[in-house]
């Protein structure tokens, strides 16, 4: 499996187990949903007060374990560096991940409204690496 095809994956299969590192090393993870950006990274919403923003912030490799919406059967890992895009920066992104996953929104000025209120981020992850490579 090469990366294009990873993120082909992604775009079609959203849900996904984050994988972090606390400050003494050892591994933190949290179900996310992720999405593709038109420049080819994956992206995660979440808050601004979520333990995942500052152990990317430490610590910015991650890998998330992106499955299909039957769990078991196909899935991909996705590994790089993320970078944490806070709002307002991160608003345009929140909109195409949220077009990305779910279409679009009934009332988008109340969407806005909710990122800022909940203090919503992007992870915009640089994918570098990917699997499975091997079944078995």
């Amino acid at each position: 499996m090469d990366i294009d095809e990873a993120l082909e994956f992604v775009r079609h299969h959203h849900r996904a187990v984050c994988v972090t590192r606390r400050p003494d090393g050892l591994p933190a993870t949290s179900p996310v949903l992720a999405g593709v950006n038109g420049e080819g990274h994956v992206i995660v919403s979440t808050r601004e007060t979520a333990y995942k923003v500052s152990h990317v912030r430490h610590e910015p490799h991650v890998a998330l374990c992106v499955f299909n919406n039957a769990f078991f059967g196909d899935w991909v890992q996705v590994e790089g560096e993320a970078e944490v895009v806070p709002l307002p920066e991160a608003m345009d992104g929140l909109i195409e991940y949220y077009r990305g996953i779910s279409g679009d929104h009934p009332d988008w000025e109340e969407y806005r409204a909710a990122m800022v209120k909940e203090r919503r981020v992007l992870l915009r992850i640089d994918v570098s690496r990917v699997g499975p490579q091997l079944t078995g």
